[in-house]
Parts: structure tokens; sequence; C-alpha cells
């Protein structure tokens, strides 16, 4: 039996929630749990950007103040560096904030480093496979406490000499048993990272002038861009994706006092089957695209060992990227092979991987974006118990930008949802949502979208996107209870 500490008491000590109630039905007992707990602390708005100002030619990147982290995630006790760069050098603050609910503010302050001195550092020069990797020098640290639980950190960097801000983020995990395991894309958020100008993965100089090649590299090693494509949202300077396509998920499981912990891919990678096994349920949310073959390896014997799986993400375990040099990344590979129909966007991959649909229970089909209606196809399935849904009864806008359809062979695979997308060519495509069982009386659902999240809350700073001519309405009562039905069962409570 371990030795009782002050963090084995966090979670063990009973409290009172009230707070947390307006996302928990009125029948339902509040949660106790850690997380319900730390959830009932007050919380802020503050965590928001206020004042950011945005390069000229360089439109992507803050000279003003930006930075990156020395690691993606962290374990409490582990010590993270932060390198700063600001234009002029000035004093600087970092506000540190964790990403939950909080009584619908949507994070909590936990501490403030600085004021400390931060210069100008060089942005560096392309190098070889037009690899940008920052060699800043540390501004300032932290020793993660002990107390601090699992979840997405955001740093807000502020500078005294002028009022612009940016963000630098980091995961906290923990090693400890939980209901369910949310892993960060962070894989796709570096894959799409412009930082400083053109500067990502589907920014090339290959002859064919095709998006998806190999040959290019991408280093954590540097600022997150402002992201590109879908929203224009001034709150990703310096957070990835994270508050574009997982926050709103994050927020409601929160809200709702599940017990959830969090990783990035690259902890999946070196974990194995093991760390994911720890969970009874593991969650790939928003725009997962780019995996390791070891990433796949573990969620594979990890379905094989009973824990349930859910796919509320598009366009998920797409490409296979090299784990050969720590924080950089390659595309290699496209799991399961080039398909007809990709040709014309893809070229030299010669990495082999299975195909994404063995674990998905679909697949990345062509053409690979458009929006459309999640419509229901299958409403005698116990997941549409309690939304009234009928046959053809459809979500508006729900099914986007990426999606997931021509379900695999695999045995007592169910086809849940259903319908057609239309990108901003014209060009119509297909997706079906899917659920199968494991060997273990487990399950494996696939929303089949990247926009599932966004019908389960609207936190403070979000944006809904607008893409291929169409877009998602919002939080909706039908995508909510399906999520709870699914959880349920997961959880032995349904």
């Amino acid at each position: 039996m371990a030795k009782p500490n002050r963090r084995n008491a966090l979670w063990s000590a009973p409290v009172a929630l009230a707070s947390v109630g307006t996302l928990v039905r009125g029948d339902a007992p509040a949660p106790d749990n850690g997380l319900a707990r730390e959830n009932a602390k007050p919380g802020t708005t503050d965590w928001q950007l206020t004042y950011v100002k945005f390069d000229g030619k360089e439109r992507y990147r803050t000279r003003l103040i930006e930075g990156y982290c020395s690691r993606t995630s962290v374990r409490p006790g582990q010590k993270i560096t932060f390198h700063i760069s600001t234009e002029p050098a000035a004093e600087t603050r970092v506000e540190i904030f964790r990403m939950g609910y909080y009584q619908a503010k949507g994070a909590r302050h936990m501490a403030t480093l600085g004021p400390f001195p931060t210069a100008t550092q060089a942005t560096p020069d392309r190098g070889v496979k037009r690899l940008r990797e920052c060699g800043w020098k540390p501004s300032t640290e932290l020793e993660i406490p002990a107390d601090w639980p699992s979840g997405v950190y955001l740093g807000k960097l502020t500078c005294d000499r002028h009022r612009f801000q940016s963000y630098v983020m980091f995961i906290v995990v923990e090693e400890r048993k939980s209901d369910l395991l949310f892993q960060c894309s962070t894989n796709t958020w570096q894959a799409y990272n412009k930082w400083p100008l053109a500067d990502s993965l589907y920014d090339n100089d290959h002859p064919s002038k095709k998006p998806l090649v190999s040959g290019v590299r991408v280093s954590f090693n540097r600022p997150y861009a402002k992201y590109h494509q879908v929203v224009d949202h001034p709150l990703s300077i310096g957070s990835g994706e994270f508050l574009l396509w997982e926050y709103p998920f994050a927020y409601w499981l929160e809200g709702k006092g599940y017990d959830v912990t969090y990783c990035a891919n690259e902890d999946v990678h070196t974990g194995g089957a093991d760390f994911i096994a720890r969970a009874k349920g593991f969650l790939s949310v928003g725009h997962d695209e780019y995996w390791t073959r070891g990433q796949y390896q573990a969620c594979m014997e990890a379905v094989r060992r009973g824990v349930h799986f859910g796919f509320f993400s598009g366009n998920s375990v797409c490409f296979v990227v090299d784990d050969a040099v720590p924080r950089q990344l390659e595309r290699l590979g496209r799991f399961g092979g080039i398909r007809p129909g990709e040709e014309k966007y893809m070229e030299d991959l010669p990495v082999q991987a299975p195909n994404e649909s063995t674990l998905i229970g679909a697949q990345t089909v062509s053409p690979f974006n458009g929006s459309g209606d999640w419509t229901c196809s299958n409403p005698g399935h116990w997941l549409f118990e309690g939304t009234g849904m009928k046959k053809g009864d459809a979500i508006p806008g729900l099914v986007g930008w990426e999606f997931h359809g021509d379900p695999a062979p695999i045995p007592g695979l169910e086809v849940v949802a259903k319908g057609a997308t239309i990108n901003s060519g014209n060009q119509p495509s297909h997706y079906e949502a899917t659920i199968y069982p494991g060997p273990k009386g487990n399950t494996v659902f696939n929303a089949s979208t990247i926009f599932w999240a966004m019908g389960l809350s609207n936190p403070p700073g979000h944006i809904l996107p607008f893409v291929h001519d169409g877009r998602p309405h919002g939080p909706d009562p039908r995508v909510q209870r399906i999520t709870e039905n699914l959880l349920k069962r997961w959880l032995g409570n349904g």
C-alpha cells in the first residue's frame, strides 16, 4: 500500500460540489472525485488573451512576445523550462492557468512567474529538410507542484513594456488510474504549425508541388503560430489547436464531473498499452491526424485488453510520423497506404503501416474534407436512448471539416450515422459513424467528425468554425446525450 501523501489526500478527501451542478442533470448526485473537487475551486476568465498584435509579413507570429516550453508534457515533480523572446527586451510575466470548467469560467489561475528579464532571441534559419529549430536561452523554469492535477495548462505571456500577449502551453500527466484518458493531438498541432513564416509539414520544396510528402521536418522547440485555416482565431497564438477543437470537450467533461486525465501523443507512444490501460476509456478528440506506429500498436493492444475507445475526431491516424529524433516530426507514410484519389495530394510516403480502420472502425475517405449533417441511420441502437432521434433525423453542420467512412469488415460493427458531405469545390464525399465490440465487452466508437466537441459545449473564448460553406451550430442536447450514453456504458453506469 502506498504511503499517504498530499497528492493522495487531494484525490480521496470528500467535498461538496454544488458549483459544477449547471452541467449535471438535476436528478444525478454531484460527482465525488478529485477532478470534480478541483473544478469546485474558484475559476477565472482572465486566462484569455486581451491584446494580440501579429506581424505584418510573418502574419502568423508576434515578435513582440512569444515562447515555447522545453517539454510537451510533464509529470508532477519534474521541471519545465520556458524559452521566451520579446522585441524589444523587456520584463515579462507568465501567468499559468489550468484549463477546465470552473463555474463556467474555463480555467483556474495556478501560479505567476516573474517579472523576469527577457531579450530578443534569434529566429533560426531553415536547416536540412526545412527544419526550423530554436536554440533559445531559458527565461525561467518551474517545478510542477505535487498537487497540480493532470490537465492542459496555458501560460499567458505578458510584457511590462507594452500590452501585447501570447501563450505557451504544456500538459501535466499523472500516472494514476482514471476513468478516462484524454489524448491531446499534439503531433497534429505541430504538423500544422507555420511558425515563423511558412514552416509546417505542408510547406515544402518538392518538385511535384504536392502538399503531402516526406522530406520535411518540424520541431517542438519553437512557438506555436496562429492557426492558419478553418477559423481565424487570435487565441490560437501559442496554444496549438487545443482551444479550437479539443477544449469544448474537456470543458464539458470537467463540468459534468468525469474523472479524466490528460496526455500528449508522445506519452501514448512511449508509455504503450500499459499507460493507456490505467484508464477505462481512451478519447481521441478533434483533429488527431499524425500518429507513430508505436501509438497505433499501443492502442490496438489496449483494445485487446478491454479499454474502451472513442474517436470523437476526424482524419485520425492518417499519417505515420517519425519518432527517431526527440521533439521532431517528419511525415513518412500513410496508414494503409495511399488510396486511389489521394495520389494528387500525396507522394513519396514509403513507410508502411496498417489501415487506420482496423482501429477506428472506418478510415479517412477522399475527398477528405467538406461539410454535412450528422444523420441518424440506426435509431434503435442504445447510443440514441433519450435523444428522440428517428432514422433520417440530422444534427445540422456537425460533420466537418474532415471525417471517416468506408467501414472496416470488423465482426459486430454497426453504422449508427451516415450521410453525404460537399466541399467548397462542390466535390461530394461521404462519412459513416460506427461502433464495434472489443474482445472483453469494450466498445470502439467513431463519431466521424472533427466537430463533435462543438456539439457538447461553447466555452469562453471559443469560436465556431465556418469551412467548406458549412458550420456546426454549437451545443446540442442530442450530441450531449449520445456522449453520456456511451460514457455510462464504459463506466458501468448504463
